[in-house]
């Protein structure tokens, strides 16, 4: 008996536990969600990321990857030609497809191949053998989503420009992208043989032009980067490369973000469940002080009494650790299939005994850890407590400095798993201090409401109810606890909804009133009158039709764009410097436009620098101010302009808006390009338009705002419920945790039901009192979550998305009848043995 963990110890530890195996399972269950999220999360993760190195050239496709936006100069070819390898091209645009078969139009990602790429992975097509035989006989391969959505089959025909093509397969996957990317852009791949003969390429059209190179020797790609960058300077032309480690980087980055954050929400599951062991083990622990005490009584140590119950909790939370390490290895088959629409690649899941060792590690800690508090104050428990009842809880044996330090200790433990989980320190950090405001923010509500409930206390309410409000402050309550648990969940979830509401509100520009809903760009200067004519014939008004003109940034303040992005001391934003600018004229401002500073001049002056307007974003990361020169290159001319007013624009308006806009009498000789913004009345007139636009003026690519908004929803609905499902740990953590409470007290609460069914009360009474008090549980839980998740939604609104916040009512309604009904049936379900007892049961049960 001399050492701590004695075999007395131990042994005793085993007999209380058998005689408490009921209130100790829900010690156990209570950390078992918390370490499956994590132990799902962590080793999907670990498989993810040893996929992505596995297929590391698949994700690429080749070796390197070189694109510019205009057909490669000669001097570039020639250089290409000396690389040697094999090599193949692809051109990509996008582009109105039709569907001659049912008349459906749709804007596609048009990409012209010649040649075998990829080099590595495959090209997956159904039939198989389309992915080869395509570039031979002339035919199309389409994206199978599309073709699923406009039922689309193999052999139907698909005008693409001025070519109608066989669809000779459908497309399901293409290396290194994410299925979610056909959401965006259906991807049509057709021979680069046929390219010309669409007549869709010509002036002003954005296409990128991309060459892949497969190495059969050890090639120092680095070294041709580094050459191909002193062509680009040479050439004065923009050249983007990527290697398969860049590639596989990038993708790392983002695998890594999504994986770091789901290993957050699954860890606020399991600290959800530390709480539920605090609770339950504080409960507990109070319950057996008198058994402590009396062993103090007869001669054990405070160290051995403490033993017995530290022994309890170690084991049992390895137990519960352990149950919970199993269910996640399982629970992680679910995840490929929440997120695999965003993922490049196949996952293929393996065992990691990383995670299986961290679940493990972490969950019989997580139970130690909060259990502590509790068990260090056992320790003061005087054999005094054996002939008179503790009043208050035990926890207020321990001084406030003892108490602080347990507080930090496990603030640390937080901080430290989170930084093992993200990899940064600082993330870790940020992590465990917002969890510590978000807990602050959930108790002070939570007792916000309970003190209002207190203060304004319906003393003219029926018995039943009343008696139902008043057990929320009964003795051995866990009422802050469960608000807490529960509220968190809350906040999660209801965050999630909320500010997909908002975003998706702020979107819907297809339901406004007289808000445009069809653009129509690439319209060449020949076809601008009769496209706007065929608009007209069909009922179809004209919100806005302007010219684009293409140019770049050759100098500013006097100081070449190269010059001011080779020094490392500006303060200019590289992708302002290099980016292609599509700019137009006019002579007054419009209603989205409001001008911030300078003046704006609406005719071009005869001689001198043309007065220019920045718009406000542009300015700020150019850092413009009024008057700075500026040089720009429009199609291999120079002009000269100046900065004459900074202007405000709405750019979340649907039509073009523009980061330089010019006065009239310059730009007009240009090489230029259309814009056409309209709405029309209908879903059918707007298809039978379309149809009537890509038939006349095939190279003219339509926007329909009402089916990118339906996309964009899809896709935040994809993302929306992957999270969702995570933060659903949160919740059911906290109905386990409330079950848990409900069977760890139970005893209190059978003496309760006994005395007032001794003074009267009748078995449906205690039954109501019972339901009062759990629908006053969910409803405040959920209130403390709601409360919270607007006052989130309304900061990310405010201070991320600019935009207003106004909650949905109906979110928040059916949010707390959720809540509220699962606390009525779990909390009930658990208590069915406390209307049942009898008193001769009681007394029996304390003579025990």
């Amino acid at each position: 008996m001399s050492s701590f963990f004695s075999k007395w110890s131990w042994k005793m530890a085993w007999r209380d536990a058998r005689s408490n195996k009921k209130r100790l399972f829900v010690y156990i269950s209570a950390i078992i969600i918390g370490v499956a999220a994590q132990v799902a999360i962590t080793s999907f993760r670990d498989s993810l990321n040893n996929t992505i190195d596995n297929q590391s050239k698949e994700l690429l496709g080749a070796d390197l990857e070189i694109e510019t936006e205009q057909p490669p100069p000669d001097t570039l070819t020639a250089y290409f030609d000396t690389l040697g390898g094999e090599q193949s091209t692809i051109t990509e645009f996008p582009s109105m497809v039709l569907f001659p078969q049912n008349g459906n139009t749709r804007l596609a990602n048009v990409r012209a191949l010649e040649g075998n790429f990829p080099f590595y992975g495959a090209l997956e097509t159904i039939p198989i053998e389309a992915a080869q035989t395509f570039k031979s006989d002339t035919t199309a391969l389409v994206d199978q989503a599309l073709m699923t959505q406009f039922d689309i089959e193999v052999g139907d025909s698909i005008k693409v420009g001025d070519v109608t093509f066989a669809i000779g397969g459908g497309i399901t996957k293409v290396p290194g992208e994410a299925a979610a990317a056909s959401m965006i852009g259906p991807r049509i791949f057709i021979p680069a043989s046929m390219l010309e003969a669409t007549n869709l390429v010509q002036r002003g059209s954005r296409v990128e032009y991309k060459q892949y190179f497969s190495f059969a020797d050890e090639r120092d790609v680095d070294a041709i980067e580094a050459r191909v960058d002193s062509l680009q300077d040479a050439l004065g032309i923009d050249i983007d490369t990527e290697t398969v480690k860049e590639r596989r980087e990038e993708i790392g980055e983002a695998v890594g973000n999504l994986g770091k954050f789901l290993n957050l929400v699954g860890f606020i599951a399991l600290l959800l469940g530390g709480i539920g062991v605090a609770s339950s083990i504080h409960v507990y622990i109070n319950q057996k002080i008198s058994t402590a005490s009396v062993l103090r009584c007869f001669g054990a140590s405070s160290d051995q009494t403490m033993s017995i119950f530290l022994i309890q909790a170690i084991v049992l939370g390895f137990l519960g650790a352990l149950t919970g390490t199993i269910i996640g290895v399982g629970v992680q088959y679910l995840l490929p299939g929440l997120v695999s629409d965003f993922l490049p690649v196949t996952v293929e899941l393996t065992t990691s005994w990383l995670a299986i060792g961290l679940g493990l590690f972490t969950g019989t800690g997580v139970a130690l850890a909060f259990a502590l508090l509790p068990l260090l104050a056992l320790r003061k428990a005087s054999p005094l407590y054996a002939l008179r009842t503790m009043e208050g809880s035990i926890t207020a044996l321990l001084s406030n400095k003892t108490k602080a330090i347990i507080y930090v200790a496990v603030a640390l433990v937080v901080m430290g798993y989170a930084t093992l989980l993200t990899s940064d320190w600082i993330i870790g950090g940020l992590f465990t201090a917002g969890m510590i405001v978000a807990f602050g923010l959930l108790w002070l509500v939570a007792k916000l409401l309970i003190k209002l409930i207190r203060r304004n206390f319906p003393s003219n309410w029926p018995y039943v109810w009343r008696q139902g409000l008043a057990n929320l402050y009964r003795p051995h309550n866990q009422t802050t606890t469960l608000m807490l648990s529960l509220g968190l969940g809350m906040l999660l979830v209801s965050t999630l909804y909320f500010s997909q509401d908002m975003l998706m509100e702020e979107l819907d520009f297809a339901t406004r009133d007289d808000a445009p809903n069809l653009i129509f760009f690439d319209i060449q200067p020949d076809q601008n009158e009769g496209l706007n004519q065929l608009l007209e014939e069909n009922d179809v008004p004209i919100i806005q039709n302007v010219p684009m003109v293409t140019m770049r940034l050759d100098s500013l303040r006097g100081r070449s764009t190269q010059a001011i992005d080779d020094d490392s001391t500006n303060n200019v934003h590289d992708w302002a410097l290099r980016r292609e600018y599509r700019s137009t004229y006019r002579d007054s401002l419009i209603d989205s436009e409001t001008l911030l500073e300078g003046e704006w001049i609406g005719q071009a002056p005869d001689t001198g620098r043309v007065p220019v307007s920045a718009a406000k974003e542009i300015s700020e990361d150019l850092n413009l101010e009024i008057g700075d020169a500026l040089t720009f290159d429009v199609q291999g001319v120079p002009v000269e302009a100046v900065v004459g007013s900074i202007r405000e624009v709405d750019f979340q308006r649907v039509q073009p808006n523009f980061f330089m806009l010019f006065p009239t009498g310059v730009l007009e000789p240009a090489p230029q390009i259309y814009v056409t913004v309209s709405r029309a009345p209908s879903q059918d007139i707007s298809a039978s338009v379309q149809q009537a636009v890509v038939q006349k003026y095939p190279n003219v690519s339509a926007i329909d705002v009402s089916r990118i908004l339906e996309t964009i929803n899809q896709f935040i609905d994809k993302i929306s419920f992957a999270v969702q499902f995570m933060a659903l740990f949160s919740i059911i953590t906290g109905l386990i945790v409330l079950a848990s409470s409900v069977a760890t007290s139970r005893f209190q609460r059978i003496k309760e039901s006994v005395l007032l069914r001794t003074i009267g009360a009748s078995k449906k009474q205690i039954i109501q009192i019972l339901s009062v008090e759990y629908l006053f549980l969910g409803i405040l839980s959920a209130l403390t979550g709601l409360i919270l998740s607007v006052g989130a939604t309304w900061l990310l609104g405010y201070l991320y998305f600019d935009i207003t916040f106004t909650p949905n009512l109906w979110v928040i309604i059916l949010g707390t009848l959720i809540v509220t009904g699962l606390t009525i049936l779990i909390g009930m379900f658990n208590s069915r043995s406390v209307y049942k007892k009898t008193p001769l049961e009681v007394l029996r049960m304390e003579a025990e």
